[in-house]
This record gives structure tokens, sequence and C-alpha cells, in this order.
């Protein structure tokens, strides 16, 4: 950076939000970096940027063009991206995925009348903003400045001024460039109800992007996935096992951060449409540098088409298309319960009405779609939730001034008009919105199914009926302790409903956290398998938590005579072993109990020789050993090697000779292979893994694609 070019090494997401933050007016060079993601977010998100470069900097009007540096592919990736979230699909692209005929014709007039054009009138394409600069023998050489690349997101930037170095890798943690206030007190579960994770716009420096979780009947249902979703969802309170699935409304930046999903413990159901599923798919292809399909087979697909109307487990869906600058849908969700019935109806983006009608004379809206936005700004619907956010493709809250609506709550807007302020209210982090409050019944359901989750296994229903009689639903707050180091058990068990926990343990002084526990997680089912009677570590609530809690005795009982004591102490034996594998490290306590469910421990003694076969994964945990090849000679077995089968890989089926005794953990190929199709976050990290070791076998990483 000098006084008159300022250069932009890598774009986290709302990056732009940091550089309002500390007053950066402009800059001219994007580097790509080389590490696409960190700490739970892909690094290379151009949209915002370049908006602001085009329209606060002045780029478009100056016909300025942004230098972009990387690699080759790393450019094309970044391009592509930029077309589907700048200007949508192409018309072959929608007749490939089979859309209506009227619909396409709509998304890709409207698209085009949005889209910016040159002083002739003619549509601007997106490689038209940039000068690509890829690196040539690790230089390239953007304006004045010559910048060197050195290893791994490591730089050399030059020009006459002088040489800057530039590290990337120096471990600090990418977080949100504004404050996120956690929740401390327990909220409780509810039968429908509307948390907002963040209302403001991607240029908001103090307020979260667009997002709402809709808790129905315990579970929760996102509406999109914005940036940094973790960090919002664990300020709230709400664990990533309490979250079912994803209900996607377009594309943009702001609204689809869709990464952290592809690190759940389960698969996520995505209900969109086909295209807005298959947009977002190449998102996170090319932000994360991986094929299509390799990054679609961690979610799962429930397909909609504006007008459908779908019953979700008893929640029903109406799904209406909005007018915005590329594919966008909103819904209506709807409940019955004990004769209450109740509605939210979320615009999604939404161009002003005024602006829509003039579409409509133009042709490119069609009167259906006016018909019905209209029909969504004047029902009586006891939430109304709409886009406020004025500009050139997004709403006006005058929209709403004839809505019938019990509550109207804008998005999108940092401030209601001070003339609007006593009709209408603005969303906002950390707000919520109750449409039918909980009950215990909640709770019994959300007990049954994370009981038979933990046991991996439907649960006896004697002995469930059993545990809920005596159960009691304790809460906490942030920070409160629930169990106490070395302190006596006094009976209970506890299984987490909401939140987070950490496992603290302190020895000589030193603290040591164990393990994080979320929603589903089981504590204090050590001491009854050991019969100990003593914590040998203290819980602390890291969120607010709502905990169930079961009489010990009833708790052994039904290990015992349920014949489980034998599998549940496998699991908790080879528990901690797991966590600490490398491959493994990284892996929620959830995942890692799953794998311990189908894992076993195997000894080979000192002096005996094994065949490891290809139909099971081996991976070896400790002693010496050494792999015999057929040419006689012998290889060091490390801590951590995998063995036999190999997800991902080619087999390797070896004969190996333990020196003294050696632990092996074996899991059966098949069980694995399951586990990695329902399991995103360890299927991601198994591929990370192998991506960065340089597996010569990968064949999923993305060479340099076309824009269009």
């Amino acid at each position: 950076m000098d006084e008159t070019e300022v250069i932009l090494f890598g774009q986290p997401p709302e990056v732009l939000k940091g550089l309002l933050t500390q007053g950066v007016s402009r800059f001219d060079t994007l580097v790509l970096t080389d590490i696409r993601e960190k700490n739970g977010s892909l690094l290379n998100n151009l949209e915002f940027p370049l908006y602001f470069f085009l329209f606060i900097a002045r780029g478009l009007a100056e016909k300025r063009k942004i230098n972009l540096v990387g690699e080759a592919d790393s450019i094309s990736h970044a391009m592509r991206l930029l077309r589907f979230t700048l200007l949508g699909p192409s018309r072959a692209e929608l007749d490939r995925w089979h859309t209506e005929e009227g619909l396409k014709n709509e998304w890709l007039a409207v698209s085009e009348a949005l889209a910016l054009k040159d002083d002739n009138g003619e549509l601007i394409q997106v490689n038209e903003f940039f000068n690509p600069t890829p690196f040539e023998n690790n230089l390239a050489v953007a304006g004045d400045f010559a910048i060197e690349r050195k290893g791994v997101d490591r730089y050399l930037v030059s020009n006459q001024g002088g040489d800057v170095f530039v590290d990337l890798n120096d471990g600090a943690e990418i977080n949100p460039p504004y404050p996120v206030p956690a929740d401390y007190v327990p909220g409780g579960l509810t039968k429908m109800s509307i948390e907002v994770l963040g209302g403001a716009s991607g240029f908001s420096t103090t307020e979260p992007c667009t997002g709402l979780a809709l808790c129905y009947n315990g579970d929760y249902l996102l509406i999109d996935s914005i940036p940094f979703l973790d960090k919002h969802l664990f300020a709230r309170g709400i664990s990533k096992n309490q979250v079912s699935a994803v209900f996607l409304t377009h594309l943009h930046d702001d609204h689809c951060s869709m990464f952290p999903l592809m690190d759940m413990p389960h698969r996520v159901e995505v209900i969109t449409t086909q295209e807005i599923f298959n947009m977002a798919m190449e998102k996170l292809s090319c932000g994360l540098g991986w094929t299509f399909d390799s990054v679609a087979e961690h979610f799962q697909l429930l397909r909609v088409n504006p007008g459908d109307t779908i019953n979700y487990y008893g929640l029903t869906i109406q799904v209406h298309n909005t007018v915005h600058s590329i594919p966008t849908i909103g819904a209506t969700f709807s409940t019955i319960h004990k004769g209450q019935f109740r509605d939210v109806c979320i615009v999604g983006d939404n161009q002003n009405m005024t602006t829509v009608r003039e579409l409509g004379e133009s042709g490119i809206v069609r009167p259906a779609t006016i018909e019905n936005l209209e029909r969504l700004y004047k029902q009586n619907f006891h939430l109304l939730i709409a886009d406020g956010g004025g500009g050139d493709i997004h709403g006006d809250p005058t929209d709403a001034l004839d809505s019938e609506a019990e509550r109207v709550v804008f998005v999108h807007v940092e401030e209601v008009p001070e003339a609007l302020q006593t009709t209408f209210s603005l969303a906002s982090s950390g707000k919520r919105y109750t449409l039918i409050e909980g009950d215990s019944m909640i709770y019994t359901s959300q007990i049954n199914h994370y009981l038979t989750m933990w046991l991996g296994q439907p649960f006896p229903n004697r002995w469930m009926r059993n545990l809920l009689a005596e159960q009691e639903i304790y809460r906490y707050n942030a920070e409160d302790v629930i169990i106490v180091q070395e302190a006596v058990t006094h009976g209970s068990v506890y299984l987490i409903l909401t939140g987070y926990c950490e496992v603290v343990r302190v020895e000589e002084g030193k603290r040591e956290t164990v393990a994080m526990l979320q929603a589903g997680d089981v504590i204090g089912e050590m001491a009854i398998l050991t019969g100990s009677g003593i914590r040998n570590a203290s819980v602390v609530a890291k969120t607010p938590v709502t905990v169930c809690v079961f009489a010990e005795e009833t708790f052994r009982n039904f290990i015992r005579y349920s014949g489980l004591q034998a599998m549940l102490e496998n699991r908790w034996l080879l528990r901690p072993v797991i966590k600490l594998l490398p491959q493994f490290a990284e892996l929620s306590s959830t995942v890692t109990d799953k794998i311990s469910r189908i894992a076993e421990w195997k000894v080979v003694e000192g002096g005996n020789t094994i065949w490891l076969d290809d139909t099971h994964l081996y991976i070896f945990v400790e002693g010496f050993g050494s792999i015999v090849h057929q040419d006689g000679s012998e290889e060091k077995v490390v801590d951590g090697e995998e063995l036999g089968w190999r997800a991902y890989t080619d087999a390797r089926p070896v004969e190996m000779t333990a020196t003294t005794d050696c632990g092996l953990i074996s899991i059966d190929a098949t069980a694995y292979r399951e586990l990695l199709k329902s399991t995103p976050q360890l299927n991601y990290h198994t591929r990370k893994r192998l991506t960065l070791e340089g597996d010569d076998k990968v064949d999923w990483l993305l060479g340099e694609v076309a824009t269009h």
C-alpha cells in the first residue's frame, strides 16, 4: 500500500466491512490466496469488494479495472464464480437444468435489465472489470508493483519505494469485522419462532448480513447461510446438531456462504430450486477449488419450484419467485398447533414494487409474478419479513404500508425511516419473534432423537419411557459450571439439548480443554461405565445451554440389562484414542463418537506378522512395527498411518511385522464408506487432508475453467 495504490491479499467473508471500518477508500489489486479456506471460511470472496470498487471507489465511472493476481486456475475460478453471482445462469445452463420456459425467460430478462451496461448499452461481462494477472515463474506485475510469490501465501511486493514482505501464514484467526454479542441466558425451544442471526446488508460495518433461523418443534431450519455462520449460531446458543436444513433464497455472498454446512456432523437438506442449488454448488466448487460433484455430495437437495407448496415434516412451505438481479425465491412458512394457525412470510431479496411494475410494463416480469408479490405485501400474515434495503436491486419499506400483517419487520437495512418507525420494526442480530411457544413435549421428542443418535440404534421403547418419566430439564447461562472436577456424581447423567459445553480438566494448576460437546452429547456416562462415582473433569457451558438430567441408577440399569455394557465401554475407550489421531483431531465430538461406533481395537503382539487386507481401514496407533515389501525390504510404520483400504485413494494392503506389541484401529471399509456419505464433516476433512498431502491420486481438484 502507498498513497495512491492498495493491494488486498485475500478476501475473507465480509472483508469489505473490515475495509470500511479501517477507512480504506480504494484498492486497485486483489491477490487470490493459495490456501482457499481458514477457520471454516473461504478466503476468496470477491463479490462485495467488486461492488465497492465499481460504485464507491468509482471504478466503473472512471473506467478503471482491478488487477486480479493469482494462479491461472484460481483466476478462472474467481471469474466463473462472479459470473454466477453477478449475472446469473446462462440460457444454455437453464435449458440444461430443465427450467420451466416462462420462469426461464423472466429470470434471464430481469438479470439482463438489472445488469451493468457500457456507454453503448451493451451488457458488461465479468472479465471486463478485471486485468487478469497470473503468476508466471512466481512473478506478477500489477500497476507499479511487482509481486513475487516466495512460497505458499508468502509474497515480496516491490516498487520504486522499496520492498514489503507479506506472510499470510501467521495463524491469525479469521473473525467477523464487527462485534458479535453473545446470548447469556437460554431462551428455550419453541413450536415456531424466528431467531435473527443478522439483518443488515453487505455494506453495514456494525451488523451481520441478513440470515434467519426458523425453530420448528425444536429443530432449526436456516433461512440462508450467512458469512461466519458458525460464530453467529454459537452466539445464539444453537449447535450444529440442532440444524436440519437450510432454505436457500439465492446466491449473493451476503446470503449464500455455504461452506460451513460442508463441515456439519450430518447432511443438511437444502430446500431450494434446482437452479439455485446448482449455482450454489458451482460457487462452492470455484471457491474451494474442488469439482462440482465433490462438493455437492456433502448436501441433500430437496427440490422446489416457485409456486410449489410442500409439507416439510408438518411445516408447510409455500415457495414464491421474487424480482432480483439473479434467480431468487422466498417462502411462507406455516403450521397448525392445537388449532392455532401461524404463518411467517419471508419475502426474500426483492426489487421495490415501483420498479417491479415498470419491468412488468416492459414485458420483462410476468403479470403472475407481480400479482403474487403485491399479495405478499398486503396479506394478513402473523409475521412479514421483507427486504427494505433500497438501492438498485432491493426493496422499499413503503411497499408494505398497506400490509395487514400483525408484525412487519425489515431486513437488509440499517435503519427504518423515522416516519415509519412507529409502523415497522427492524430485524437485528439477537432478536427473536415467537409465533407458537414451546412446551415440555418438544424436549421429550428431542430427548428421544438425541438418545437414539447417541446410541447409534433405536432406543428401546420401555427404557425410553422409564428414563423420560424421571427426567428433569435444567437451563444454564453461558459460562456456568455444570459439573465440577473431582466432585461426587450425585446420581445424575446429562444429555445436552441445546448449545455447547466445554469439558475441562485441571492438573497441577494447568487448564486443559478435553473436548467441546454440543446438543446430542451425553455427559456422565463414563462414571456409569467405570463405577467411579467421581467426575474426572469439569463441564462449563460455553453458550446458553439446556440439558436433560436422568437418574444415574436408571441409566446404569438400562446399559446393564440391555447388554450394551461391552459395546459402550469399547466406544468410551476408543473415543480419546480416535480424537488424538491427526486425521480426526479437528472433528467434533459427535463425529468422533460416530467413528468409535464402527471401530475396533486390534492388538498385534510383538514378533507376530499380520496381513492388513483391503476390506478394512487400519490406522496404526502405538508400538513399533514395519511393513515387509515383496523385495524383502522393510519400512517403519508411523503413528496415524493408514493401511489396507483407504478412503478416496488407492488401497494399501500390506504385511506388517510387530517389533513390539502394536495397537491399531480397524474399521470395516463398507461401514466407513457409509459414514463418509452421511457425515459431511468427516468427508470434507478426509478430502482436505489428502489434498494437502499432495496425494497424486487426488482427482477432485478443479483445473482451469471457462467463465461461461
